[in-house]
Order: C-alpha cells, then structure tokens, then sequence
C-alpha cells in the first residue's frame, strides 16, 4: 500500500497501522493472529472499495497527483519490457525534458510513445519543469509523430500535466502555435494514435498531444480546460473554492465519457493506480495492445476521416 496518505484517506492509513502492529505482536509473542489479520485485512478491502468508489472529483483530482502514482516513462520502461529507445530534441532550440518520447517494442511490434514526464523529487521535478512543456517539447512530439508516419508505427501518447509552460519565453517562442500546429497535424496523421490520460489532463498542455483515434483516461484521471484551483482563482478570487469548481467543471473520467469526450475508461486497482503499479501497469499494456491491433486493420484514409468526424462533433448541440 501506498506510504502517502491524502485527507480522506485516514481510515484506510489507521487499518493499514492496526495490521502492522498485529502482525509486529505475532512475530514478538509467537501469538496465532491468522484469524485478526484476514479480518483487518478484509475490513481494508471493504474500506477502500467504499472510499474510493464514492469519491468526489475533487478527490480525484488529489488521487490523480499522487506523489507515488506511476508516470509516463514508468508505464513506458513496463510496457516495453525495457526496449526503450529515447529520442531528444526539436532539431531548432532545444531538447524539452518535460516532454519525453521514442520508440519501445510491444510484443514484437514498434511503438512511437510520446507524453509528459513530472519528477520524484524536487531536483527531477526542476530537471522536468513539474511536467509543463514548452514549445520545443510540442515540437519535438511532432517531430516523433512524423516519424512514425514516415515508417508507419503507430502513437501512443501519455498525457499527465498541468498544463503547457506559462512563462514569457514560452510565449516568445511560440507556446499557442505549436499547440496548434501539433492539432491541426495529429488531425491528419496516417497512422493510428491513442491517448491515454494517466494523470492530470489541464488545458491545451494536455490537448498539445491528445488528438487520437481513441483517447482513454485511467479511473482517477482528470481532463479539462482548466485546473480547479485556477477556475477558483478566476471566479471567486481565491483557491477556497476548488472543490465546487472541480465538480462544476465536471472533468472527471466518468464526465469525460458520459459528454462523449473520451473513448474509455481504464479501471485502476482499488484504492488508486499508486497502491499497484504494476498491475496497473499490465493493464495498460494489455488496454494498448487491443486498441492498436484493432486500428491497424482499418483502412488509413477511414482512419483519418473518422478522427476528424469525432473531434468536429464534439459541442454540436442539436435540438
């Protein structure tokens, strides 16, 4: 189980205390504790399942920032069984280390992956830019995608952010036109692409790598235009009102599919893709596996026009 424990996550870090004393008191008094132990442990399953099937959108955002959740190269270095091979720069300023890709093999078929890296710690999440690309790292995701094309191998983005860069270089250098150029050509990409939300989804950072055949959002992931605490911000002045913005902003996966924004949702383990990565890992991989062989056998100018079709007819109302 997971060592960081967020607020509404009390009662689930006192059984996980009680079951570390009870088994301490076995092994010190040589005491039979098989029967306290399994029904503690139980009474832990039951708990979590209750907390974390109730849980408010604001909570999954908190869950969805989880210090212990795993990030883009850790689903990466799983997925591939390490045949990682990363690739750097833009080929104009720099290379962005935010913005991580390269091609990895999954079960013998090359894959481009693509997606935002954030940081364990203060030095990483520095060397990382707290995930938040500039727009060298947009134009390096380009420059992977077109690769793909060039040898046709399908794209795998994973998106985890809070958002692009906003600082004055970025802008200088162009943040909103490599956004938008990196829509416009994933629109238009001859080979498939699938994303896959496995973290934080904020704004144009996310949707910068988020055009694709089919996008997926693991259970306690979050995709909108805006972070709560920003929305907050904005229409009440101040942070205190994060938790109504989260719910009005209806950005949880749930709402993602119910408004037909997403194509998916992948079910993490209970209690949060942090308590089992590794199972959370495997399910990915398995997720991807299916999706791609699927994409693959459809005609790529059918492809085109079918990703083109979905986004144009997203926010169409009709009476």
């Amino acid at each position: 189980m997971s060592t960081i424990y967020l607020d509404f996550e009390k009662p689930i870090e006192e059984l996980n205390e009680q079951i570390v004393k009870t088994k301490e008191v076995g092994e010190k008094g040589k005491v039979d504790i098989t029967s306290t132990l399994a029904e503690l442990e139980k009474k832990l399953e039951n708990t979590t399942k209750e907390i974390y099937d109730n849980l408010t959108p604001w909570q999954r955002v908190q869950v969805s920032r989880h210090p212990e959740r795993p990030y883009t190269l850790d689903y990466i270095n799983e997925i591939t069984d390490g045949e990682f091979l990363e690739l750097h720069g833009d080929r104009n300023v720099k290379d962005d280390k935010a913005m991580v890709g390269g091609l990895g093999m999954i079960d013998g078929k090359s894959v481009m992956f693509i997606g935002q890296q954030k940081g364990r710690n203060t030095k990483q999440r520095k060397f990382r830019n707290f995930g938040m690309a500039n727009p060298e790292g947009y134009r390096k995701a380009l420059r992977l995608m077109k690769l793909a094309e060039k040898f046709n191998k399908p794209v795998v983005c994973l998106i985890d952010t809070p958002g692009a860069f906003p600082g004055l270089e970025a802008e200088e250098r162009g943040q909103g036109e490599a956004i938008a150029r990196n829509l416009y050509e994933m629109m238009v990409l001859k080979v498939p692409i699938i994303c896959v939300i496995i973290g934080e989804g904020a704004s144009g950072g996310a949707l910068g790598i988020g055009i694709g055949d089919k996008v997926l959002m693991l259970e306690n992931t979050w995709y909108s235009v805006i972070s709560p605490e920003s929305c907050s911000s904005i229409l009440w002045r101040n942070w205190d009102n994060k938790e109504k913005a989260a719910e009005a902003l209806k950005l949880t996966a749930k709402d993602m599919l119910k408004n037909k924004l997403i194509d998916g949702i992948i079910k993490e383990p209970s209690g949060g893709a942090h308590t089992a990565p590794e199972k959370m890992q495997k399910k990915l991989k398995t997720e991807l596996k299916k999706h791609i062989n699927k994409l693959s056998e459809v005609p790529i100018d059918s492809l085109v026009e079918s990703r083109i079709a979905k986004f144009c007819e997203m926010g169409v109302y009709k009476k």
